[in-house]
């Protein structure tokens, strides 16, 4: 199963504060969207309650918690205890990709095993509490880029990238 991150990080690597995202996007939404559906989604905890507590719709949600009162109680959402469970659970499903979708500790925990990632770079630099965790590019190969540039519905240019682990 191929492992990889999905992400929309600042120049800086910042990725949210307060458990909030730093800017709205709707392309990196739709991008989000279009790229995940059908497939498992791992976050964490925090990053599932930031989400308003409810699931990714046509998508198989898989959330991470250490806490046995997690306050999760649905039907539709996978809660395991580690990073392991989650990818056996991901792989329970036959799909051939499973996207890790945050937060900082989730990445940290799940980039040295990564195959790809699918990073929004945002061109600011933000005040963040959460980051993406730096990864060294020479261990990758960036096999693609789109550039957008700020406009009335996205207040920050920003590049939808891939990156591919070298062999």
């Amino acid at each position: 199963m191929i492992i990889s991150l999905i992400v929309a990080a600042a120049e800086n690597n910042a990725i949210g504060k307060d458990n909030q995202m730093l800017w709205h996007l709707p392309n990196d939404f739709k991008f989000f969207k279009n790229t995940t559906w059908g497939m498992p989604v791992i976050m964490g905890r925090k990053t599932f309650l930031a989400m308003s507590g409810e699931p990714l719709p046509g998508r198989y949600n898989i959330v991470i918690s250490r806490q046995q009162d997690h306050g999760i109680h649905r039907h539709d959402v996978w809660v395991v205890g580690s990073i392991e469970e989650a990818l056996k659970k991901a792989e329970s499903t036959d799909c051939k990709e499973v996207f890790i979708a945050g937060g900082g500790q989730i990445y940290d925990a799940y980039l040295p095993m990564a195959d790809k990632i699918y990073i929004t770079r945002v061109q600011a630099v933000l005040d963040g509490d959460a980051f993406f965790p730096e990864f060294d590019e020479n261990q990758w190969d960036k096999v693609y880029q789109l550039d957008f540039p700020a406009d009335d519905k996205h207040a920050y240019a920003y590049s939808f990238q891939t990156w591919v682990r070298k062999q």
